[in-house]
Formats: C-alpha cells, structure tokens, sequence
C-alpha cells in the first residue's frame, strides 16, 4: 500500500459495479477462517456481528487532513452502483472496514517505520466475509469488475466448499518474551507528566493524554488471531478488532470505548474516563469503586470529557441525552463511565461525527489544539492507529467506530502496547504510571 501525497485519496475501480452474492452456512471458525486467506484481513466484534474477512474487493486510502470526507466522497462513489441480493441480510452485505491515524500527516504522509502498511486512512471492502449474527453464519463474497458476477458466483462456490470441509480454530500456544523496552522509560515519563503539569498551572491546557508504548521481544511470531480469540473470553463486552493490511504488521484489540455508532438519525457515544484497578475480592472491588467516584482528581477528568462530547454533538442534532454516571468493570480495570444519546437534526453520514468528535479528550485533552501539540511535542514515539477511529461503515451512511485502545501492533517475532493516562491538576507521576499498567494487562496477559 503506498502512501499517497497530500490530501489525496484512491479508490479500486470506481467506475465498476459492486458484486455481492451470498448464503447461510452450517458451521465455521471465524479464527481459522481469518488464517486462511490473503491480506488485507480484518476482524471486528461488537455491536450486531462478529465479522472475519479478508482480500479486498476495493481499497479507499487517503491522507491528510481532510481523510474524512476524501474517503467519504470516494466511498459514496464506490457505492454508487451495487448489486447485492435483498434476502442477504444486513449485517452481512457490502461494508468498509478500517481505521484511522490519530494524527493526520499533514503535506507529508509518512509515518515511522513501526506503521509502516497504516496510513492515515484505510478501509477495504472485503473479497470474502464471514459473520456471525443471531445464530447465523453467513458467507458473502465481493467482486468487481467486467466479469464480476461470474467472479462473485464461482468465488462463493469456492469458499463454501472450503468451509465444508475445514476444521478446528487457531493454536493456543503462545511463545515467550524475552525483553521489555518502555517508551519512554519510567523516569522519562515523570518528566513529560511534570512538563504537562507545568502547563496545566499556567492554564494553557486544562487536561492532555499521555501514552507510553512497551515492546516485548518473543521468541517466535504469536498467533495474533488465537490472542484475538482469547480476548473476546476474557473481555465479551469489548469490540474487538484486528487489521493486518500486509503479511508484515497486524494491528488489534479489545477496546472498553464505543467512539459513535449511526443508526438512521440515532447517535450513540460515551464518556469513558477515570480508572481504578479491581480488588482482589468483591468487597475489595466495591472500596475501589467508593474511591473512584469520590476522587475529585477523576470525577473532574470524566466531566471534561463528558462536557466536550456533548458540546461537539450540539451543532448536529436537534437533541443530546447524557445518562447516569455509571462503573465499567473490565477484567483488570475500572472506569468512570457516562452513555450519551443524540437525534440529529438531519441526515448525516457517520464519518462526519467520527470527524467532529475525534480525538475525544479521553484520549486527547482540553483545548485540543493545546493538547494535540503537546502529545506531538512530548511522546516518544508514533502513536499511528492507537487511540484513533477503528470501525465501519456502509453505504448507507451508518456505522460505528470505537477508540482503539487496549490494543498492540505485531510484527514478526516483535509486539507493540499501546496505553496512556489522563493527565489534570493534582495528577501524580508515578500514580499515573501505575494506571498505565493495568491498561497493558490485557495484551500482556495474553503473551506472557
């Protein structure tokens, strides 16, 4: 996939029909399934589906700062004209999957060589799908071209019969770490927290994110689709997601945090900020919880975010519904957590609220700009898709996105995790740094 220049965006045979053809199957692994094909590939759990696929059918990349609407425009072209089959339901016709950078290049798209394959867009139309919805499986492939039909009928027939006769899923053994490297390292992150704190008292920023990143060395190249796997018994309530746009690096996770979801004029979104650990026992966890909700460091962290999300929905719906503050429990962590609802005024496509509400300042911070600039300026190295829109989208115009967070990116024999912290007033280094801990458990928990 190369990189484009500026603001550019590129899209596979625009000028060509879409394809879709279907059916029901008995029985199959999504694990073994995404193995098993060529790249791009892609998982996505959560909402109303658990979806595998790979190969691209089409591929809409841009860069830049206007990567919104550039793969928007070029994605409402791609849908213009599609043929799919009306008793395919619609969890399983055409969508494009794909994410985000967190931030956008600008005039020079390159990224490090860490996410090298993940520019500032991509979403594919996958050639092959699998999904699982309602006790169902549904297999739906994609083709396009002049021949695309034949290629759509003779694509399905193919995968069927391979689904007939494969069993089994993803191996469980994972191998071992043999080094940790912290970015930055446990001093260097007292001093970034101390500068951001600097800043806080001159009230140039009220709140910024600060992320590290961990690499682990292991012996061997881990069965990222078998963590995938695992994650989802440990974490059932997560999206979880994977993109592995080469054979070269594969990004995933299991995010705690919805960004939006679109459904005709209903927007669904969330607050999610203010951690705590879990106890060890049931009364040992509800101390914590009394904790958390009565820190004031915390309470003031979530009410900025909460504040900002509603603001940032305001000039697109006729109304905004903030819930009751309420506890996200995960398996290692707790969090301060606010469901917020909205009715737009109009019609609006999801990519305009994944537009007006990214970066949230639960992973960015308040004013954005300030805090953009200071996460550019202090961290030590490319945050890439990490803490960035991850979803999809049809053509429709619906959709959801989450946050992706609790995530890691592989490469080879090398694992990448990704976590960061709220820094405000009255936030404490090495409090902070323990937060960030339990924010790595989950992958960790998974390669160790």
């Amino acid at each position: 996939m190369e990189p484009l220049r500026g603001d550019e965006a590129t899209v596979g045979r625009l000028d060509e029909p879409i394809v879709t053809r279907g059916c029901r199957v008995a029985d199959a692994s999504l694990d073994s399934f995404l193995d098993s094909g060529r790249h791009p590939r892609l998982a996505w759990t959560g909402d109303d589906a658990a979806i595998a696929a790979h190969g691209a059918a089409a591929t809409v990349t841009a860069h830049g700062p206007n990567r919104f609407q550039s793969v928007r425009a070029d994605a409402e072209a791609l849908f213009e004209d599609r043929d799919v089959p009306d008793d395919l339901p619609r969890v399983a016709r055409p969508r494009l999957f794909g994410g985000f950078a967190f931030h956008a290049s600008g005039t020079d798209p390159s990224r490090s060589d860490l996410w090298n394959g993940f520019p500032d867009a991509a979403f594919f139309l996958p050639a092959v799908q699998l999904t699982r919805a309602d006790d169902e499986i549904w297999l739906s492939v994609t083709a396009t071209g002049p021949d695309a039909v034949t290629t759509a009928r003779d694509r399905l027939e193919t995968w069927e019969y391979r689904l007939s006769n494969t069993n089994g899923g993803p191996t469980r053994s994972q191998p071992a770490i043999t080094a940790r490297r912290y970015r930055p390292s446990r001093e260097g992150w007292r001093s970034q927290v101390r500068a951001a704190l600097e800043q806080v008292e001159r009230g140039s920023l009220r709140k910024v994110v600060l992320a590290q990143a961990l690499t682990l060395d292991l012996d061997a190249t881990p069965s990222v689709s078998a963590v995938l796997a695992s994650l989802g018994e440990t974490y059932p309530d997560c999206r979880r997601f994977l993109f592995a746009p080469d054979a070269e690096g594969t990004f995933f996770g299991a995010t705690p945090e919805r960004l939006v979801s679109l459904q005709g004029r209903t927007v669904r979104t969330e607050a999610l900020a203010g951690s705590t650990g879990r106890g060890e026992t049931p009364a040992e966890d509800e101390w914590l919880v009394e904790q958390l909700l009565e820190s004031e460091k915390d309470a003031h962290e979530h009410e900025l975010v909460v504040d900002a999300i509603r603001d940032q929905l305001v000039p697109l719906a006729s109304t905004v519904r903030t819930g009751e503050r309420s506890i996200r429990r995960l398996a290692t962590v707790q969090h301060l957590r606010t469901k917020i609802t909205a009715e737009l005024a109009a019609d609006e496509h999801v990519l305009s609220l994944v537009d007006a509400l990214h970066p949230t300042p639960a992973v960015g911070g308040l004013p954005p700009d300030a805090a953009l600039a200071t996460i550019r300026e202090t961290e030590a190295f490319d945050r890439g898709w990490y803490a960035a829109p991850v979803g999809w989208f049809d053509a429709a115009g619906n959709g959801s996105f989450a946050v992706a967070l609790r995530s890691a990116l592989v490469r080879e024999a090398e694992a990448t995790l990704f976590a960061g912290a709220g820094i405000v007033a009255n936030s404490d280094p090495d409090a902070e740094w323990d937060e960030v801990q339990l924010k790595y458990r989950p992958i960790l928990d998974e390669l160790e």
